[in-house]
């Protein structure tokens, strides 16, 4: 009978150790998630500070307000909108203003909007011919708007 009693006070043990190894783990991964978030909002904002600091006072001004702003490409003298965002965020406009099509190219890596917007500025601005030839081009239905 003592046998048996040792062994159920040995399983509660190992069952209650258990129990509590793996409350440590859930909270060390819960931090872990946490940090990288944090990380992750640390990093976009340092991006957009970046970002605007290379914008000309208009585009600036424009994006603050509109979370887009306007380039000229380097070699046809094109209007391009970059959109705040990662993919698919360039518009081409035509001379009257009016949307061409969208254009998508992402620097390698796992990079916040704000970078990506930056290099895409940079690229348009001072190799637009290049930044197109490995650019994915699309054509987007501005159709009516049903509401």
């Amino acid at each position: 009978m003592t046998q048996q009693i040792v062994l159920a006070i040995c399983s509660f043990a190992m069952a209650l150790f258990g129990t509590l190894l793996l409350s440590a783990l859930s909270l060390v991964v819960a931090r872990s998630g946490s940090c990288a978030r944090t990380f992750r909002f640390e990093t976009e904002a340092r991006a957009l500070t970046l970002l605007k600091e290379w914008l000309s006072p208009k585009q600036r001004a424009c994006y603050e307000r509109f979370r887009y702003f306007d380039v000229v490409g380097s070699d046809t003298g094109t209007r391009y909108r970059i959109h705040h965002g990662t993919q698919t965020n360039i518009e081409e406009l035509s001379t009257t203003g009016h949307h061409v099509c969208k254009w998508c190219f992402v620097p390698d890596g796992d990079l916040v909007a704000g970078d990506v917007m930056l290099a895409q500025k940079i690229a348009l601005e001072t190799n637009e011919r290049g930044a197109l030839t490995v650019a994915h081009r699309s054509f987007v239905s501005n159709g009516p708007r049903r509401f």
